[in-house]
């Protein structure tokens, strides 16, 4: 891919990721939580953030509100709002990733195709797509945020699960079904697949 005309990036004449990689004992990687609503994305992402930094890893969050909230505070939740959304995500988790840091992305990126274009910014070998499931009922009687009862409503519009499709992962790297299992079952579980992925040897 080329440059923009009057844009020389100077990557080259950096640190490499591989030295911040030596320097953390760390191997540096995306996980995608993926899920509806409620599913318990950023609970099981906290858990696992604390769990990594307990073990002296190097580990950030990048959630839907918190980005929201912040560096996409302009967009809503039409198709093409959506998808810059999770465009910016990815460019920022890819900075993360080059940073040597272990980055833990919650969206609810609601089709493959957002997912298919956050691993191709982030890169195939560095990103794995974890699916939280839990059923849409389920989600909607723990409604910790109160969307669901509002999206009833029309209150909100688009909104996945009720008014707008969630595709589920065709072929996740790790599916956890938090209807079936306890939240410290669930972050076991996380923690045992991500520390597979980023030993240092």
């Amino acid at each position: 891919m080329t440059e923009p005309q009057n844009i020389h990036t100077i990557f080259d004449r950096l640190v490499q990721r591989e030295d911040r990689e030596r320097l953390l004992e760390q191997n540096a990687k995306v996980f995608w939580l993926t899920g509806l609503s409620g599913s318990g994305k950023s609970t099981l992402a906290a858990g696992l953030q604390r769990a990594l930094h307990a073990q002296g890893k190097l580990v950030y969050v990048l959630d839907g509100d918190n980005v929201r909230a912040g560096i996409n505070n302009n967009l809503a939740f039409s198709e093409s709002d959506r998808t810059e959304n999770i465009r910016r995500i990815s460019e920022v988790a890819k900075l993360f990733l080059d940073a040597g840091v272990i980055t833990i992305c919650s969206f609810v990126s609601p089709t493959n195709e957002l997912r298919s274009l956050a691993k191709n910014i982030i890169g195939e070998k560095d990103f794995f797509e974890i699916y939280i499931n839990a059923p849409l009922a389920t989600c909607e009687e723990r409604d910790v945020k109160g969307l669901y009862a509002k999206a009833r409503k029309g209150e909100i519009k688009d909104f996945t699960g009720v008014n707008a499709p969630f595709e589920a992962p065709l072929s996740p790297d790790l599916e956890l079904k938090t209807n079936l299992q306890n939240e410290d079952d669930s972050v076991l579980a996380l923690v045992s697949f991500v520390s597979r992925q980023i030993r240092f040897e």
